[in-house]
Order: structure tokens, then C-alpha cells, then sequence
């Protein structure tokens, strides 16, 4: 048995009845009572996730002097103060490291959001670009995170922040007070839902958890319900969709990719955009309610042309979708492929993200 992490939450989600199993290290709840009932919270009310397992780094210092742009495919000196941007983290051969988002709290002070089990990784990888004077800390056994999501989370959010919460636009953060504590307001998410996630000291994280659910419109939701959300707006997931073999180019984040500037793996993305690139993310849906798993095979004329990384039920379309990598030329939209694994073989055809498109994100 691994020796798992456990967040401030965990005695509470036993309280709830969660069923807990391990992600990136942690000992996190993936359903409480349905998964797809706690989806369609999400999509119709307010879902409450512990996002606590998530890694926070702190950086001070000159971003032009310190060298900081290196580590990031994006632009840092271009975020506003109380702006936030999502982007990723490079190797020396163009492959994704991991994906995060940087938030601009001041002229020379980041916060940076990553991923729990590439957290230390992702750490090392940031500082040895790092030269000059800085302060860069790893404060993540120290912060926690709730990601409160869905149409009505402004309207149960009030109460907390009435001053700020209405003029919170997306990917806009605020500091703010919640019990007596600094907190981030951060008006961002990973549902597709009009939602925010607050960032505070873990020791009012129980308090500030068991109040929101005081709410008759918020219930918790575990990382099943999570994955399927972001699945319908094809939000990729670190570990199944993206890794250190694959590049922004191929994962179909070159949005994220800022070639004026300069940054650890440019020279191999620059090369992979002239010559052109032989796979590429693609999203699909499928015939019926039956979905693939990650590692199913992708066919296409009869020929093996791919892999799924992510499949399951969208509760919205009442289908089967997923995503995987596709070569190239499979990759129009409406192109047809049939998904399979030994005997089990399921027909789909690529379809552009997001799947889903009712969602009240910008809102």
C-alpha cells in the first residue's frame, strides 16, 4: 500500500461516506453518493471539491532580471496584477512537464497553481532556471483550496465576499478576508461552470468547507464527477492526456505557446511547427452510451492510427466521448473512427471541444 498524503478534508469526506481511492499521491474522495448526480450538480446548482491536494509556489523577484519567463511556454510579464493565466512547463525536447496557472499578485510576486503528483518535479524544473535574487517557496502544506462551481456559486459566494464577488471577471483574482484569514478569490475552474476557487491557510479549510455545505444549493463532489465535467469541455488531465513525450503542438495547446519570447523546448516546437507534426489531440463522440477507456485503440479505415487517453459517460449528451491522439491526417472533424479493445469495438466520430456548450462559465 502507497503511503498516501491526506488533505485537512479527509475525516470529513469519511463523515460524508465518500469512497476514497488514491490520485497523484493523495488519498482523495472520487464519489460521495453518484457520480453522475454530483455532475449534474455541477451543471445545475453549486459542486464543492477539496482541491487542497494541489501544489502552490511563491515567487519574488525582477521576472526580466531572475530569468522566470524561461520556465513557462506563456508570457508571465504580459499578466496583469489580479490576473491569472493558464500555461505549461517545458523540457528540453518540447514535452510537457506539466500544465498550471500563474497568477500576477504584484510588479514582482507570482503565485503558481500545479499539479500534486508532478508538484516537486515541477518545483526543481522552475528553480534551475531561476538566477539573480529571488524568493521562491513551496507553500502547499500550508494552503489549501475549494473549488466552489457551478451557475448559482456567485449567488452562495455573496455572503462570504459581497464587495468583490460581482465584479470578479474569469481568470481575475481578489484578496479578501474569510474567517478572520487572508484568502484568494480566484474566479477559475476546471467545469466549465461559472465558478471560483479560494485559496486560504489550512487551518480554517474544515471550518470554511462545512459552512459552504450548510447551503442547501451546494453539495461535495468528488474527482469522478470532476474528471466527466472537464472531459465534456475537453480540458486535458495531466498524466492521462498530457506528459513529458508529448508537446503543446501535438496535445493542441499551441493557444498556450507564446513564440516572442524565449523558453526552455522553443527551438523543437519552432522546428515541429515548420515541418508539421505526425500525431495530435482529438476529441470524439460516440455512437452510443458505451465509452472507451484510457489505452483503447483508435482505428481508422481499418488502420491503427492512435490511442484514447480519456473516455466516459457525458451525463449531458447522453453519449459516450473521449479524447486521445490521432496521426494527423484523422484529425478533421467528423472524421470516423472506431474505438477498441480486444473483443469490444465502439464507433465514434471527432468532434471539436468543447462538447459541451450550455455551461455558464463566462457568465
Amino acid at each position: 500500500m502507497e503511503n498516501l498524503k491526506s488533505t485537512p478534508l479527509e475525516a470529513e469526506h469519511i463523515k460524508l461516506k465518500a469512497k476514497m481511492a488514491p490520485f497523484g499521491g493523495w488519498n482523495m474522495p472520487i464519489q460521495y453518493e453518484s457520480i453522475i448526480e454530483e455532475h449534474n450538480q455541477c451543471r445545475s446548482k453549486v459542486a464543492l471539491f477539496d482541491t487542497c491536494h494541489m501544489g502552490e509556489f511563491f515567487f519574488k523577484g525582477d521576472l526580466q532580471e531572475t530569468n522566470i519567463e524561461m520556465a513557462f511556454s506563456f508570457n508571465i510579464g504580459t499578466i496583469k496584477i489580479g490576473k491569472c493565466r493558464y500555461g505549461l512547463i517545458l523540457n528540453e525536447k518540447g514535452g510537457i512537464v506539466d500544465d498550471c496557472i500563474v497568477y500576477r499578485l504584484s510588479e514582482d510576486e507570482l503565485m503558481m497553481v500545479v499539479n500534486a503528483g508532478t508538484k516537486d518535479k515541477d518545483f526543481n524544473v522552475i528553480k534551475s532556471v531561476l538566477k539573480g535574487n529571488f524568493v521562491f517557496e513551496d507553500k502547499s502544506d500550508v494552503t489549501s483550496k475549494l473549488d466552489v462551481q457551478g451557475p448559482l456559486s456567485r449567488d452562495v459566494l455573496r455572503k462570504y465576499f459581497p464587495n468583490v464577488i460581482d465584479e470578479l471577471k474569469y481568470f481575475s483574482f481578489t484578496k479578501d478576508k474569510l474567517l478572520g484569514e487572508e484568502i484568494l478569490l480566484s474566479r477559475t475552474g476546471y467545469t466549465g461552470e461559472l465558478g471560483f476557487e479560494i485559496y486560504m491557510p489550512s487551518k480554517i479549510c474544515v471550518d470554511v468547507w462545512n459552512d459552504l455545505l450548510k447551503d442547501e444549493r451546494v453539495k461535495p463532489a468528488g474527482l469522478g464527477a470532476r474528471d466527466l465535467l472537464r472531459l465534456e469541455m475537453g480540458y486535458p488531465l495531466y498524466g492521462s492526456d498530457l506528459d513529458e513525450d508529448t508537446t503543446p503542438l501535438e496535445a493542441d495547446l499551441t493557444y498556450f505557446v507564446h513564440f516572442d519570447k524565449d523558453f526552455v523546448g522553443k527551438d523543437v516546437l519552432i522546428k515541429q511547427k515548420n515541418n508539421g507534426i505526425e500525431k495530435i489531440r482529438v476529441g470524439f463522440v460516440c455512437e452510443g452510451r458505451r465509452a472507451p477507456r484510457h489505452g483503447y485503440k483508435i482505428f481508422a479505415e481499418g488502420e491503427d492510427i492512435g490511442y484514447v487517453t480519456s473516455g466516459g459517460f457525458s451525463p449531458s449528451l447522453g453519449k459516450g466521448i473521449g479524447m486521445g491522439y490521432v496521426k494527423t491526417k484523422y484529425s478533421t472533424e467528423n472524421s470516423l473512427l472506431e474505438l477498441s479493445q480486444d473483443k469490444v469495438k465502439i464507433k465514434a466520430v471527432v468532434e471539436k471541444f468543447p462538447f459541451y456548450k450550455d455551461g455558464s462559465l463566462r457568465k
